[in-house]
């Protein structure tokens, strides 16, 4: 497929069908994603893929933390179980991690940098049929949950990518033409 095509099919997948993603090629794409611009080649980013059993550690570690924070204790179970469902329901989550430099210039680059290997592993995903979103919640910042996935101080979570082979296709959302946001200086 053609590139510019690629970009503007590509869509965030919130439904998967029952579907595992195989952990090779989830490899794959990301070693390929990581070819980014990265000023300074400080490299920063680490992955924990979460798939089969492995995201059950994920999921009791998010049911756990909305049990004891659903202020009303007729709901705690039920409101804990609906979280723990959606994570046992995507196929393969991608938690993606950077080490925060103590320069906040180059702190910032780097999450330019990481933020582009999203978007490349979402590209490459989309091109062999996978879909995903990339998803940011209150709870990674969570120490429940960082020690639970082993998260060490001095990392930030850029989010999670859930990961799948699409179940259902949302439609394109309009955007504004670059042309429109544009200022231009010189003749």
């Amino acid at each position: 497929m053609e590139l510019a095509q690629l970009i503007r099919d590509r869509r965030s997948v919130h439904r998967f069908e029952d579907k595992e993603v195989p952990v090779e090629l989830a490899l794959e794409l990301l070693d390929t994603a990581v070819w980014v611009p990265n000023h300074r080649m400080t490299q920063p980013w680490r992955f924990i893929i979460s798939h089969d059993e492995g995201k059950r550690r994920m999921a009791e570690a998010v049911r756990y933390m909305k049990e004891i924070r659903e202020p009303d204790p007729s709901k705690r179970q039920e409101t804990g179980q609906k979280f723990y469902d959606k994570i046992m329901a995507v196929p393969m989550i991608i938690t993606v991690i950077m080490q925060e430099n103590t320069n906040l210039l180059v702190r910032e680059e780097d999450y330019a940098s990481a933020s582009c290997i999203i978007h490349n592993f979402s590209l490459l995903a989309w091109e062999r049929g996978i879909g995903l979103v990339w998803e940011t919640y209150p709870w990674l910042l969570e120490a429940h949950f960082r020690e639970t996935m082993d998260i060490r101080p001095g990392e930030k979570v850029l989010g999670n990518l859930h990961v799948g082979y699409p179940k259902q296709i949302p439609a394109a959302q309009p955007r504004i033409p670059a042309a429109d946001r544009v200022t231009m200086y010189g003749s």
